[in-house]
């Protein structure tokens, strides 16, 4: 608990200043209160919980897997070969160049209002810092230690399995970190556009209705699974990357 209580703290006056102001304002439709966006959470707690989120949840986690898969792949292709480096490297760049509301309604033309259009958007949004980040990771290995395993006869599969691969794993765990809020903005953005269920879809929905409190309480649940998601993460890097913290 002595972990967060600096965090705690600050969240706590953010809220108070928040509240304040709402009431200042008065004017839910503008500024909701913290109070009563946690009041319409827990009015609206069924189709919240049990209806748009596990929708937004399977797109961010099928999105985050894709993503996984494709970046890794495309570092370690990278990482093998400079002319494979030298092709793709740029293209990696220049999917990040291209308006995701551009694109997103192309993907729904193409895919339909189904999942595999917002998918494909959280996909784009999330490959990159886990291409890039696992690539530097790849390459972040000393030269003299590949020098040495090669001296005692070790083969590529021998220096990237005992070498590159260990020395990766940071660099992939502080990419996945990056990708979770990513992939969380990239489905809401997905489902804004264009959807039938999730935490975007209903967001625009309350927005039509000019219901600031309904708006604001999909965002509040994402940004909470987006920080238990990446909690997640820091527990599994401290028990995979053990040896990082007794260096």
């Amino acid at each position: 608990m002595k972990r967060y209580r600096s965090s705690i703290i600050v969240a706590l006056l953010f809220f108070a200043i928040w509240q304040a102001l709402a009431m200042y304002i008065d004017a839910m439709y503008i500024l909701p209160s913290p109070t009563a966006i946690l009041e319409k959470i827990w009015e609206l707690k069924d189709i919240l919980f049990l209806v748009h989120l596990p929708a937004t949840l399977l797109i961010t986690i099928e999105g985050l897997l894709i993503s996984i898969v494709l970046g890794v792949v495309l570092a370690v292709a990278m990482n093998i070969s400079e002319r494979i480096q030298r092709a793709l490297y740029p293209i990696v760049i220049v999917t990040q160049t291209v308006p995701i509301t551009a694109l997103a309604p192309i993907f729904i033309l193409w895919f339909g209002y189904g999942i595999w259009s917002k998918v494909l958007v959280t996909v784009l949004i999330t490959f990159f810092p886990i291409t890039i980040n696992v690539y530097d990771g790849l390459r972040s290995t000393r030269k003299d230690m590949e020098e040495i395993l090669i001296t005692y006869g070790a083969s590529k599969k021998d220096i990237f399995m005992k070498l590159k691969f260990p020395a990766s794993l940071p660099y992939f765990f502080s990419a996945l970190k990056m990708a979770v809020p990513l992939s969380v903005v990239g489905a809401a953005v997905s489902e804004w556009l264009g959807a039938e269920a999730g935490l975007g879809y209903f967001s625009k929905r309350m927005m039509t209705q000019m219901d600031g409190a309904g708006v604001f309480a999909p965002i509040v649940i994402l940004s909470l699974a987006a920080l238990i998601l990446v909690e997640i993460l820091n527990v599994l890097e401290n028990k995979i990357v053990k040896w990082r913290n007794e260096v």
